[in-house]
This record gives C-alpha cells, structure tokens and sequence, in this order.
C-alpha cells in the first residue's frame, strides 16, 4: 500500500512537468503583437527553487502595505507542483516603433529617451514601459491557460511572483515585466477558495502546529 500511494505522487508530480512543458509550448506559439518573437516562458519545477521564490515574495511582502497579499500569493505558490514564468523581452529598451502612445508618449523615441525607476525595493518593474510589447504577456498567457484548461489541470496566475524571479535575477536581465502562472495536479486546487488568512492558516502551518510539533511531544508522554 504505501509503495503504492508513494509511486502515486512520483507519477502526480512528473504528469505536472510533463504538463508544464505542453503549457509552454501553448504559450510560446500564441500571436504575438508585431509577429517578432519578445517573450520567453521559463519553468521552475524543483520544490527548492519555487521555496526561495515564496520566500523573496514574502520579504517583498513586509516592504509596504500594498504588497501585503503578497504573503497569501506565496502560501498559494507552496503548493504549486510547476511554476512558469512568462517575460517580455522587448518592452524596456524596444518599443513597437508604431507610435500607439499607450505609453502615454507622442512618439516612440520620447519612451526611449524617457528615465526608468529607481531600482528601490518598492519598486516592482522599473518602468515606464512599451505597452504595446508587454502587452504580448497577456497573449502568452491566454494561451498558457487555455492549454491549462485543455489539459485538466489547476492553475493561477501571479503579478507578485513574476516581480519575484525578476529581483531574484531568474530571468534574462532585459525582461522589463513577467507575470507568473502556478500549475498543480492535486484533487482540490490550491489557488481556488481561499480564505482571507490564508497566509497563516493553511495546510502546510496547520500541519507544522499540530503534526510536527504536537504529535512528537504527545508520543514521548504517553509511550
């Protein structure tokens, strides 16, 4: 029985990385503004790298009360068995040269001429931004989910651990903006009804408190 239940998980795990790799493919082959290719989809599937993710996202939590959520976001993200990470390459230094003044700019040069944020701690992408080309984020990501949705698989999306892998030099060191999608192939899906405390009660904390530290305590008394 408990080879069974073990080799269970081995193969729940591996059909998430197999999935993961379908997920990109999804999304590196959907339209892209311009028809160039500026994003890049990066997956992170060992259980340590995603931890140093949660970890640099609940830092990031404690920097100022607007990223509060932040905490929820990463308690969410513990128990994601994937997490792939779309960027826009193209947005920071390339804009579209078309002219739409999305940005807020009459002409393409102004953007490029334009001084980026301070790289502070409170700031999460160093804008302003091509609009235009970050906008291809959302194209990889419909079709990310899509393939998701196809495939039977949990997901969520986060803005907070995209900004995350960025100050954590995960990715290309262009990327000017990165959305982050979380993937798991578990019976209830962990990104879905959650409760308002969720950063500090959830499975993995109640296990901790009751399991991990009550349990040995209560067998050494009464065995």
């Amino acid at each position: 029985m408990e080879r069974s239940i073990k080799q269970y998980e081995m193969d729940r795990v591996e059909a998430a990385r197999v999935a993961a790799r379908l997920i990109l493919a999804s999304g590196t082959t959907s339209p892209r503004v311009g028809g160039v290719g500026e994003c890049s989809i990066h997956i992170f599937d060992d259980e340590c790298d995603i931890e140093d993710i949660c970890q640099e996202m609940e830092k990031m939590a404690e920097i100022k009360k607007s990223w509060s959520f932040f905490k929820r976001d990463a308690a969410m993200l513990r128990d994601a068995d994937v997490v792939l990470v779309a960027t826009s390459l193209r947005c920071v230094e390339d804009p579209a040269d078309i002219n739409c003044n999305l940005c807020g700019k009459l002409v393409c040069e102004y953007l490029k001429e334009e001084e980026k944020l301070p790289d502070d701690p409170d700031v999460a992408f160093r804008g302003p931004l091509c609009i235009f080309r970050a906008a291809n984020i959302a194209y990889a990501l419909d079709g990310m989910m899509s393939q998701a949705r196809n495939l039977g698989i949990d997901y969520g999306v986060f803005w907070s651990t995209g900004a995350a892998a960025m100050r954590m030099r995960l990715l290309p060191k262009n990327t000017g903006f990165s959305l982050a999608m979380g993937i798991s192939i578990t019976e209830k899906s962990p990104f879905r009804d959650i409760p308002k405390r969720y950063a500090e009660i959830n499975q993995r904390s109640m296990n901790d408190r009751m399991i991990q530290r009550l349990w040995p305590q209560f067998r050494s008394i009464y065995s």
